[in-house]
Parts: structure tokens; sequence; C-alpha cells
């Protein structure tokens, strides 16, 4: 098995969603980074709430703990004027010569929003987000000051110091399961991160287009897959009820979509599975089967136009190496048949 990811690819892990009590933190951050830099990943997920620990610390001990990867932060507007982010990537890149990565956020959970006294309606969170990214990349991108009036933020003159070198400007994502959120990432260049349904022979071109945001469990056989799957995330009354419970408090596009979904909407031959996002044990999809199965399906994606992928929260090394061994041959898969074309 090979150490690396497939080059043309972005893969991204993702860390336990913390709460700020949770005493071993730390050391699942260093762990988890030391094993995704060895798979091969390009960064993981940072995630960012009210009941979080802060994003901007735990990126910075991803810099410290690993020699590549990057931290991909959740930024919420809500929490940081677009200035103050500017300036911690910056200086990020003057301490540690590293790029960061951003995962633009709107903000899904109403009741975090309405405890910070912010009530902007879904799609003008999108506005907002806009103008708070426009900022972020003109003070990044330097030497000139920045001069913005906006609906919602205004600048005169800003300067960034310290610069940031091309070679280390962020990578930006976002979510863009809505349309608001697809116009947001065409707006600033992002690249849209969905949550998928399963493809299907009706799946439009452009379903993929981007990145995706999936868990995959995958074994040799599609019987011992399924048996760690089910054994990882058995039947949850209570995480169920607060799944429910969840839908109710967000207005997330995405979130109510799949939450529509039956739990295996694709049938028993397909690896798509909602159970752990189901049972509120996840907040993705997941693909589950053999090696040959998820690849192949992985594939798919690939050939719709996804670059990108978020995996979830790695169980340990060895299950980001299977991860890896997936990737490495749905590549495979592809670049044969833009052979044979």
């Amino acid at each position: 098995m090979s150490d690396t990811a497939p080059a043309e690819l972005e893969l991204f892990t993702t860390f336990s969603y913390s709460k700020a009590d949770q005493r071993d933190y730390l050391t699942q951050i260093r762990q988890i980074a030391q094993w995704s830099e060895q798979a091969g990943f390009h960064g993981t997920l940072i995630y960012t709430d009210n009941s979080t620990v802060d994003p901007w610390l735990v990126g910075q001990e991803v810099l410290r703990s690993t020699e590549r990867l990057a931290p991909l932060i959740a930024l919420q507007p809500a929490y940081l004027h677009p200035y103050a982010a500017a300036k911690m990537i910056a200086t990020y890149g003057c301490l540690y010569g590293r790029r960061v990565c951003l995962n633009l956020v709107a903000g899904g959970f109403q009741n975090d929003l309405a405890a910070l006294g912010d009530r902007t309606p879904h799609d003008e969170r999108y506005q907002r987000l806009v103008e708070y990214a426009l900022i972020i990349k003109g003070l990044l991108a330097g030497p000139e000051p920045v001069t913005f009036g906006g609906r919602y933020y205004a600048v005169k003159n800003l300067a960034m110091t310290p610069s940031l070198p091309p070679a280390i400007q962020p990578g930006i994502l976002i979510s863009g399961s809505s349309p608001a959120g697809l116009a947001a990432a065409g707006a600033i260049g992002a690249t849209p991160i969905r949550y998928p349904e399963p493809l299907n022979d009706n799946s439009p071109v452009d379903v993929a287009i981007g990145g995706v945001r999936i868990g995959i469990i995958a074994r040799e056989t599609s019987a011992e897959a399924w048996r760690v799957a089910l054994d990882r995330f058995p039947p949850d009354r209570r995480g169920r009820i607060m799944h429910t419970m969840a839908k109710k408090v967000s207005d997330s596009h995405w979130y109510a979509r799949l939450s529509d979904l039956e739990e295996r909407p694709a049938g028993p031959d397909s690896p798509y599975w909602l159970g752990p996002f189901r049972n509120y044990r996840s907040r993705c999809p997941y693909l589950v089967g053999s090696y040959q199965e998820v690849s192949a399906e992985v594939a798919r994606y690939i050939q719709l136009g996804c670059h990108t992928f978020i995996l979830d929260v790695p169980r340990n090394e060895e299950e980001l190496q299977y991860t890896a061994l997936v990737f490495e041959q749905a590549a495979a898969a592809v670049a044969d048949i833009v052979r044979a074309d």
C-alpha cells in the first residue's frame, strides 16, 4: 500500500467535534494531525460553533505538530472581524511559513446565532460572507491597502502587516449545498463543498463539482466493511432524537434534505449510508463496502468534477490507510478511463 494519497486530489480529514471541557483533546489533535500527514492527506477540518474550543488555537497546534498538513479552519463571520482573521492567517505565515485553508460557514444553528444577537436570514448570511471573504482576500493579496464599502462591512485604506507570500495564500472552501452557497462560492472563487445525495443515472453532471463531505469505511469484502460500520455506528434511539431536535434548530439546506432521505436510499447494493448521520454520530453520509465498491463510487464523483473530499473523523491510523487505498484505486480507475478515451 502506498503511503501517499493521489496528488491531483485534495483530501482532508476532520477533527472530532470537541467540547471545551474535553481534557484529552490536545492529544487527539496531535494524533489525528500526524496520522493525516502520514497518510498523505492535504489537511484536516477544524469545526467552530458556540460549544467548541477555538479553531485558531487548534490550527496552531496542527502547524506545530506536523510539517506539511494544512489546518482547514471553519470561519464564521459572527465570531471574528475579517481584519482579525486575515491577521491570524498572515501571522501563521510569518511564524511557520505554512499555508492554512478556510472553510467559510454562514452558520447553521439558529440558537447559536441568536445567542450572539445575530438574526440575519440564511441567504443574507451568504451575502455577508461574500463581503467578508473579499476583504480577507484583498488584505492577504497585498501590498496595496484595501478600501471596501458593502452592506455589512466597510474598511478604508486598510493594509496588512505582516504580508503573506503568494505561495501560501489560503485555500478557500464554502458550503455549496444551497443556491445561496453556490452563488457565494462563484463570487469569491471558493471551492463549493456539498453533502452528497446518492449518485444515480439521473444525477446532474455538476452534482459533485468542487468537493464533497463524506465518510468512508472500506475493507476487503463488503460483509466485513458492514460489520465494522454497524459495530461503530449501532442504532441509537437517543441519537435519533437529538438528530430530530438538531433539524428543528438548523436552517441548513443540506441537513434538511439528507434528513428526509431513507437511511439507505440507494438500496441494499449501494455503498451509500446515512446511519451515522441519522444517529447523530456524524455530520455526513458514509460510503460502506469493499474497496472495489467504494472506490468505484468515489471514481464516479471524480468523473463528475469532484476534486476535494472532506472525510469524517478517523477512528485510528489504520483506518486512514484503508481510506487512502480507496482513493488510490479510484484515481487509478479514472486514469484508465481517460487513457481509454
